[in-house]
């Protein structure tokens, strides 16, 4: 039985599969990742904040200087909003448009990271990392939302794999020369996706891996002039032309943005310390029975004499050195942590090959170890049946019935998972079939839930309030943001906001700026009151709509939803 099992396992990693089953896998999996990138409308606040800055980038023409409702924003660095501008001039403006560049990033993230085990380990390796990656719910979930941080997390493990393979060749061979520029090219987009850490992350990376893995040859393979060179030449260029146009530039973007957001909580994002580890736990959920295998065979590694350099060991500690290095930061947020997920994929997907490799134990421990966590998830997606009704309950009574359809479309998630689990349970004899049926039900299981979501976001996105109010809003019309900056309604409205008496993350660009905004409610009311035949509109919570009737103010509504309204001046009829 043992024999025929290693047999089948096999066969399924034949030239002819490979060019048949993974091929066929792979299509599939471009297919559902990336249609199902327009299945939701855009939610705040990162999703419509960088949707609006690409789509205002695109109308203005002026693809250095990034602008947020007009106001000068100089938080990230632009290549984010590049893509995205890019992608919208060539198919419009829409959801999946906004959210391409982190589907594109996402997927070709899991190729990258197979092609590397791949030329390291061998190809059932690679399948087997592949699966574990693109199953992973944060990688999912991250590949599907319009935010930097799946950018950063592409560039980032990019630079990871180019430099594994860098190493991995003959010494001061063309291939190394090579890889070790690619390297060098994945840090540099790294910055211009997201600031610094795209070189001081991997810096200190390398750094702790040469200490701890006495690898310190590895320095000497770094291609030092041609990499800095290269690196120099990708980012320097938009750096020096948008410090030549605002000298500002300098101080906000690399003390503001970079030290004190790490060492402060201006943002107001603080966590515990131990804030990334259930995350991470939870990102890589359906693995995570391999997880302590992983982590240990990553940090024996380091003892193996037999070559100077460890890949294992360099994975395990680029997944420590970034965990730690944002554990200590006063500023968190879930998207910080993605660039471990392929490192984590890596470790646990070699851990899983070597299972399989072992044939003394492939009917024993590894079989055992595929059992039971088949066992465990089709127990668990059947007990979450019955706590889906508390999904219902969850929310405002204004996302009562949305949050009512998006428990039922949770509900058969957990059913498909059931399904599912119970599928793979019937190929548990030949592992590698049964992984790629569980790893193919996990990520539909996520894009169902994920996509579910649309039922409570389409309410948060302002998409219907923006649809009402389009027709009457012409580019030219003043549109006030009264002590609200929405980051979904400008771009549905294709029209940015005049802050009045808020300035929250645009404050900086004000302070450039102050004649673009208008510092309290009171003068805005003045300015509406006399210029009564002057086309103007405001957007507002229902709140501060409720005090404005108070005070008997001369508006109309032009369009509504439960969280905001749209009011313009009166017309003559009423």
């Amino acid at each position: 039985m043992m024999l025929e099992n290693l047999k089948k396992n096999a066969s399924f990693f034949s030239d002819k599969n490979w060019g048949l089953s993974h091929l066929l896998w792979i299509s599939l999996l471009a297919i559902i990742w990336l249609g199902s990138l327009g299945w939701r409308h855009l939610i705040p606040s990162d999703e419509g904040r960088y949707a609006e800055i690409a789509r205002e980038m695109l109308e203005s023409g002026n693809w250095i200087v990034p602008r947020y409702n007009g106001y000068l924003y100089f938080e990230k660095p632009p290549l984010h909003m590049w893509a995205t501008a890019f992608t919208f001039q060539l198919f419009g403006l829409g959801e999946w448009q906004a959210r391409l560049w982190s589907g594109l990033t996402s997927f070709f993230t899991i190729l990258v990271v197979g092609f590397t085990v791949y030329r390291i380990w061998g190809i059932r390796a690679a399948t087997i990392t592949a699966l574990v990656l693109a199953s992973c719910p944060l990688w999912i979930i991250g590949g599907h939302f319009n935010s930097l941080d799946m950018g950063i997390a592409f560039f980032m493990s990019a630079a990871l794999c180019a430099l594994m393979l860098a190493l991995h060749a003959t010494e001061k061979s063309l291939e190394e020369q090579l890889w070790m520029l690619a390297c060098w090219s994945m840090m540099a987009l790294s910055v211009l996706s997201k600031g610094l850490i795209g070189v001081v992350l991997p810096g200190l990376v390398l750094v702790i891996y040469s200490i701890t893995g006495k690898d310190w040859h590895s320095w000497k393979r770094m291609h030092w002039l041609w990499g800095m060179l290269i690196f120099f030449l990708i980012t320097t260029p938009w750096f020096v032309l948008i410090s030549q146009k605002h000298p500002s530039f300098i101080d906000f973007f690399f003390i503001h943005e970079h030290f004190e957001r790490f060492t402060t909580n201006e943002h107001q994002r603080s966590a515990p310390w131990h804030f990334f580890i259930p995350l991470i736990l939870v990102g890589v959920l359906p693995w995570l029975l391999h997880l302590p295998r992983a982590l240990l065979l990553g940090f024996h590694s380091r003892l193996d004499h037999s070559t100077s350099f460890k890949p294992l060991w360099l994975c395990l500690i680029w997944v420590l050195s970034i965990t730690v290095f944002f554990s200590l930061s006063n500023s968190k947020l879930p998207g910080y942590i993605f660039p471990v997920i392929p490192a984590l994929a890596i470790l646990m997907g070699y851990a899983i090959w070597r299972l399989l490799e072992n044939k003394d134990q492939l009917n024993h421990l590894g079989l055992k170890i595929w059992k039971a966590q088949l066992i465990i998830f089709g127990i668990v997606f059947l007990i979450g049946l019955f706590f889906v009704p508390k999904i219902a309950s969850t929310g405002e009574i204004y996302e009562a019935q949305g949050y009512a359809t998006y428990a039922k479309i949770v509900g058969a998630a957990l059913f498909i998972g059931t399904l599912g689990c119970l599928l793979a349970w019937l190929y548990r004899q030949n592992i590698i079939k049964s992984m790629l049926i569980f790893s193919s039900v996990m990520i539909t299981v996520a894009l169902t839930a994920g996509t579910g979501h649309e039922t409570v976001g389409r309410l948060l996105s302002g998409y219907d309030l923006a649809q009402q109010a389009k027709p009457l809003i012409q580019k030219e019309d003043p549109l006030y943001g009264l002590q609200i900056l929405d980051h979904t309604v400008p771009f549905y409205l294709e029209h940015p906001l005049i802050m009045v008496e808020f300035k929250d993350e645009l404050a900086f660009g004000i302070s450039q700026e102050p004649e673009k905004w208008i510092p309290t409610a009171d003068e805005w009311m003045t300015l509406w009151i006399a210029n009564p035949n002057k086309k103007e509109f405001a957007l507002m919570t229902t709140g501060k709509y409720q005090e404005l009737i108070q005070r008997k103010f001369p508006m109309e509504v032009i369009a509504e939803d439960s969280l905001r309204i749209i009011i313009g001046k009166p017309t003559k009829n009423n």
